[in-house]
């Protein structure tokens, strides 16, 4: 009998068969599925008036902004990867990058590393990707008009919507911090300091003004005039490194996706500086020599596999991935090889568990406050893209007059040259801040095709167990037969090679699944809920679209598009 992780912010978590709830949304008109259910909407509603699934994306994007302002953002970044119905799929790199007065010892102080310089103060805000980002895809793939995607956004930042349970708790956490560093932040997420509760209508004005500004002007709407001002201003005097003219200097880039095949089906997901796509290809690839379907899901045969594989390609990404435009060696081909997996499965003893080299590396924290949307239209045009201000808030600062949070993304550079110690610090050249440069991350868009039509739709947000989620949501797909909601609902696991152990969900593995991993070696703790995926498979007997929404977090959504 399948088995799921239910696990809603506030209630009891229990453990109920997939057959029981795992309903996905069924459309064959598009589904757009998102972490808010009013930001979906709007999606869905591009569609039904005639834009592609790239429209939806956009007006989802600015829609979250709004409504999901612990992740949604015009103050950070991502990436987006976009297949056509037709044509070759492409990918948009919309990362924050590194402002002109960075440094590789910008976060040393007296020659020590400063965890607050690089997390959690004005360094640690980089010149934000998301408005660039839009537009260029936009500019390449949309159909309606720019403003049209920008209006509902402007609409519900001007005259307010309802604060929702899990809004009103997630502002309530957020307002100490708020109150620390960010005047402007109170008084645009509380009411005179005093928490917004559920039911309350949260209006945003100053928001609104930026958005129009995007909406009327594209990119130099953020870019250059009142906001880029607005921006520098905040800088300048908090003693943070954004300037005008690193605003202005700013440029989304296209890429070419990277590319991989598992059991017939073609993976498109994000290259670097996304580590995401690499490592999914090389643990699929290894997977590929396994039969996970015999094994069974969820049985410690499956998981043992599944694991060794995250501990190889975890430790590639410590060792090679960082910015293309400075790390010039980076071995893609040979780490997306068939190969290459067939030289690691060599290594990987099926009864027992190979132990992590306390000289790798591990990366520095990455938050889980991410979020991701999956959208797929009528005619099969596909998106899945994911964004992040980094923290929860980012780094909890909104622009005064501008209306937006700034994002903490800088904390994902390296500490410092030379750092690299057993307690998690980093130091290693291919990751450390200089000027211009965007810093590495595990987001991992991804879509699937077989035989030239679309598969399937995943992503989600969640650090560094992003790229292990995703992994699981396709396994269970392809290997187990699961629909979108079920590969949702299932349990999930991580490992990213150290520390040496398997993160599990609470009630994701039964009592003598985890006596036969410790048997074969594995250390294992239980954690809360892993990453809040948004997928959508096309059922090819039925001729529709199934989408299915991660039920981790509040307030998610995935939306039929109307007739």
């Amino acid at each position: 009998m399948k088995r799921l992780l239910l696990c809603i912010v506030g209630c009891t978590v229990a453990v109920i068969t997939l057959s029981a709830i795992s309903v996905p949304v069924r459309s064959k008109n598009g589904i757009v599925a998102s972490q808010n259910e009013i930001a979906s909407r709007i999606g869905a509603d591009a569609i039904h008036d005639g834009g592609t699934a790239m429209d939806a994306a956009v007006a989802t994007a600015f829609a979250l902004a709004v409504v999901h302002p612990t992740a949604g953002n015009l103050g950070g970044g991502g990436f987006l990867v976009y297949r056509p119905a037709s044509g070759e799929p492409a990918a948009y790199d919309f990362r924050e990058v590194a402002p002109g007065k960075s440094s590789p010892t910008m976060f040393l102080k007296d020659g020590k590393y400063s965890s607050q310089a690089h997390h959690n103060s004005y360094l640690s805000v980089g010149v934000p990707g998301t408005v660039a980002g839009l537009h260029l895809a936009w500019s390449e793939q949309g159909k309606l008009p720019w403003k049209r995607l920008v209006e509902p956004a402007i609409a519900l930042a001007r005259d307010g919507f309802t604060v929702s349970d899990g809004l009103a708790r997630s502002l309530r956490g957020a307002l100490p911090r708020f109150k620390q560093i960010s005047p402007a932040a109170v008084a645009q997420f509380s009411k005179d300091g005093v928490p917004y509760e559920a039911g309350d209508t949260l209006k945003q004005p100053d928001l609104a003004r930026t958005l129009e500004r995007i909406a009327a002007q594209g990119p130099a709407g953020f870019y250059e005039g009142e906001t880029a001002l607005d921006v520098e201003r905040e800088m300048l005097a908090h003693g943070g490194l954004i300037t005008r003219e690193d605003l202005k200097q700013y440029k989304a880039i296209r890429r070419t996706p990277v590319t991989g095949t598992y059991r017939g089906y073609q993976i498109i997901s994000m290259p670097p500086i996304s580590s995401g796509g690499v490592a999914l290809i090389e643990m699929l690839n290894v997977l590929e020599g396994y039969d996970l379907a015999k094994m069974g899901s969820g049985s410690a045969a499956e998981i043992h596999v599944m694991v060794e594989a995250m501990k190889r390609a975890f430790a590639d990404r410590a060792h090679y991935m960082g910015d293309p435009a400075f790390v010039t060696n980076m071995p893609i081909t040979r780490l997306t090889s068939k190969d290459y997996a067939v030289q690691l499965r060599k290594t990987i003893d099926p009864e027992h568990a190979a132990k992590s080299s306390p000289s790798t590396f591990e990366w520095p924290h990455e938050s889980n406050e991410t979020t991701h949307i999956s959208i797929v239209d009528g005619a099969h045009n596909a998106v899945s893209m994911t964004y992040t201000l980094e923290g929860g808030y980012g780094v909890h600062v909104v622009v005064p007059g501008a209306g937006f949070l700034l994002n903490n993304e800088m904390g994902d550079f390296n500490a410092g040259p030379g750092l690299t110690d057993d307690t998690g610090l980093i130091g290693t050249d291919p990751n450390l801040a200089a000027p211009g440069k965007r810093m590495l991350s595990s987001m991992t868009p991804a879509i699937l095709a077989k035989d030239g039509h679309l598969f399937m739709v995943t992503g989600t947000p969640g650090g560094r167990t992003i790229i292990n989620s995703v992994l699981e949501t396709i396994v269970n797909v392809v290997d187990f037969g699961m629909n979108a909601q079920e590969t949702i609902d299932a349990p999930r696991f991580h490992h990213q090679w150290l520390p040496d152990r398997i993160d599990y969900e609470k009630f994701g593995f039964s009592p003598d699944t985890i006596a036969e991993l410790q048997r074969r070696g594995h250390t294992l703790r239980v954690e809360g809920g892993q990453s809040v995926a948004q997928v959508i498979v096309y059922n090819e007997k039925d001729d529709i679209l199934e989408g299915g929404t991660d039920r981790r977090a509040p307030d998610g959504a995935a939306v039929a598009v109307r007739k």
